[in-house]
């Protein structure tokens, strides 16, 4: 396997003195923002996670090999190329054998973190159950890895444009914790509040850490949903972008997207309809979990 990674010098001395390291995806810049947004939110969030104590490694799949961490040459490909493949667990042996440049999901970056031994992952948010799953069975691939792959995932929820209440039947079934931080309710990514209460609630980060040392020495399998609801003074009304992202979903139902096509077109619909004001919430949920997810993984290596 591990002739198929490729780990910086940084990222690899830090694993080798058991420092805290956290992940980072690639889809988020490659079909999440558009440019030059995305590689300034990419590099701010590495910053934030350095300036919080831990190495940043962004993950994606460049000629052939999984990076580890990336070099700033390598997030302005990233960032700024057409036809980066979105990649999934599906995908990874296809991208990684054809030398395809690959942007990782929440469910690759998990695998390939876990690969290279990092326990802590920051992203957006996750996917989840598509709204229309009865006709669709569009689910996405992030909930199956967060049931196997032993990595903590930070998020502000799951992406509004989901089913949330099927989201979390299908954790609860997975039997993935989910642990609001210093919230009862599942945080819904632009807006601090769903209306779904959660079974787990910690206050501190050295409590979550806590939970996933004891989960891991106990050899439960699988991740944990850390959801960190946006800053109140960055959340949008609730009312006005759930109308927006209805707007959106119906399109994409008119216009029969779905898959894994299906959050980049709600995700740029809901951009569109906001003026860029969802975009803007959206970089700095992004650096709110970067910055909280970075004090657990430290307080986890501790």
């Amino acid at each position: 396997m591990k002739q198929y990674l490729s780990i910086t010098e940084e990222v690899q001395k830090a694993l080798d003195e058991n420092k805290p390291v956290v992940a980072l995806e690639s889809t988020i810049i490659s079909h999440g923002m558009p440019y030059p947004q995305n590689v300034e939110m990419a590099k701010e969030v590495e910053q934030i996670v350095r300036d919080n104590g831990a190495v940043p490694a962004t993950i994606a799949i460049i000629d052939g090999k999984i990076k580890i961490g990336l070099t700033d040459e390598e997030l302005e490909i990233m960032a700024n190329t057409d036809g980066v493949a979105k990649v999934s667990r599906r995908d990874m042996a296809q991208v990684v054998a054809t030398k395809q440049l690959g942007a990782t999901t929440v469910a690759s970056t998990m695998i390939c973190a876990e690969m290279a031994g990092i326990r802590f992952f920051v992203t957006g948010g996750i996917g989840g159950v598509h709204r229309g799953v009865e006709e669709t069975m569009d689910i996405s691939a992030d909930l199956e890895e967060l049931a196997q792959t032993d990595v903590v995932v930070i998020c502000a929820g799951a992406k509004s444009i989901l089913d949330l209440d099927k989201t979390m039947e299908y954790l609860e079934t997975k039997g993935v914790p989910v642990i609001g931080y210093q919230t009862d309710e599942l945080p819904a990514f632009f807006t601090r509040e769903s209306g779904i209460k959660l079974n787990a609630t910690s206050e501190t980060v050295e409590e979550i850490a806590d939970i996933a040392r004891v989960k891991y020495e106990l050899g439960l399998e699988g991740g944990i949903v850390v959801a960190n609801p946006i800053l109140e003074e960055d959340a949008m009304d609730k009312d006005y972008i759930d109308s927006v992202i209805n707007e959106a979903v119906r399109e994409a139902g008119e216009k029969g997207i779905h898959g894994k096509d299906s959050t980049p077109f709600l995700l740029s619909k809901v951009v569109e309809s906001t003026e860029g004001k969802s975009l803007e919430t959206n970089i700095r949920l992004v650096k709110n979990n970067a910055e909280v997810g970075t004090r657990i993984a430290v307080s986890y290596h501790k």
